[in-house]
């Protein structure tokens, strides 16, 4: 098997998730990591077996790797990307893909010029209740889509945001809810329904006086196919209460995931500790078969390590996508949409207006 010499930069927590994939994927070489203090990027190297450890991400990405993960604050993504298009290195970010959509498009299009793989992590679309719904859908179980709804009331504390120098400021994060917590559902509830044609959007921060951004945010969509959907995503709900994905058809039939129990995980300070489970399904003729998705996908969630496992299979897709000369699973245009969605929610409260896709 064709292996891709791999490396990651940024070796925080969400990088340990990345790293744990990479030294167990058949597909992958960990041969790199990097961090700007070169003294946790050595005991990072050390905890994974990986050869080398760099300060200097120039320095990495000019050392013979292939192919990179970036795992760094979301603002520091696009400078990253770009530099390792430019070497010919190809680049797998954690989400979002980038805090801005001007960093968006220096990312993509410094791949599409060197004509490397750009993709995004969006490992809830691999959850098997979000595969059922995309397959019910595809297949026109529930006819045409025409209402989505996202739901998260989720909880963080002080402690959460005291973590990370990073966390809760707008020039170090990008944004609250939207651009950290939220991504997930937001591409998986574009990727259920459709292109969007307008959004309006309000976000507030309700209970978090410590942090500068948004704690919760609403909005409303129009999307391209003339149907409509909603989003509620809070972390003002203490201890964290569920978050879910809704997608109702035009035939009556409805499908839905609750993704998260409780307060979503928080890579490196907590673990997945529920199953994602159908948690709505009234396709015609399958209406009985709910208890039997849940034992299924509870009885795997035993089987597996859910935290990292999801992650492992993107990100070993990527690795493939590079050796096949495909495109990845979720492209950077399509990680691009999500920052798109929470851009024009923050443009839409700031103009009290509608804010029309799709936005420059």
């Amino acid at each position: 098997m064709k292996t891709v010499r791999t490396a990651i930069i940024g070796c925080g927590k969400v990088g340990h998730i990345h790293a744990a994939a990479l030294s167990r994927l058949p597909e992958s070489r960990f041969a790199a990591v990097c961090d700007s203090s070169f003294e946790r990027a050595e005991a990072f190297a050390r905890q994974y077996g990986t050869p080398k450890a760099f300060a200097d991400p120039e320095e990495m990405l000019g050392s013979g790797v292939e192919a990179v993960l970036l795992c760094t604050p979301h603002p520091l993504h696009a400078r990253h990307a770009v530099l390792a298009a430019e070497r010919g290195v190809h680049v797998l970010v954690e989400k979002p893909l980038a805090a801005s959509l001007a960093d968006c498009d220096r990312m993509i299009a410094a791949a599409r010029d060197a004509g490397t793989k750009l993709g995004v992590i969006s490992q809830r679309r691999l959850f098997e209740p979000v595969q059922r719904m995309k397959a019910a859908i595809d297949a026109g179980k529930i006819g045409r889509p025409v209402l989505g709804t996202f739901l998260m009331l989720s909880w963080r504390d002080e402690a959460y945001y005291r973590s990370d120098p990073w966390r809760g400021k707008w020039d170090a994060e990008g944004g609250g809810v939207l651009v950290n917590q939220s991504p997930h559902q937001l591409d998986i509830l574009q990727w259920l329904m459709g292109p969007i044609e307008e959004i309006s959007g309000y976000w507030g921060n309700l209970n978090h006086p410590f942090v500068e951004v948004e704690d919760t945010a609403l909005a409303m969509i129009r999307f391209q196919n003339g149907g409509l959907g909603s989003i509620v995503t809070s972390l003002s709900q203490k201890p964290g209460i569920y978050t879910k994905v809704h997608i109702h058809g035009s035939n009556g039939a409805s499908v839905g995931v609750q993704t998260d129990s409780g307060a979503t995980f928080v890579a490196g300070m907590s673990e997945i500790a529920a199953p994602p489970l159908n948690d709505l399904w009234t396709v015609p003729g399958e209406e009985g078969l709910l208890a039997a998705f849940e034992a299924e996908d509870r009885a795997r969630f035993r089987e597996i390590d859910a935290t990292r496992h999801y992650h492992e299979l993107q990100i070993g897709d990527f690795l493939r996508a590079i050796v096949d000369g495909r495109d990845p699973m979720v492209t950077g245009e399509q990680g691009r949409v999500v920052v798109e969605m929470f851009a024009a929610i923050y443009q839409s409260n700031r103009e009290r207006r509608p804010v029309r896709f799709p936005l420059s």
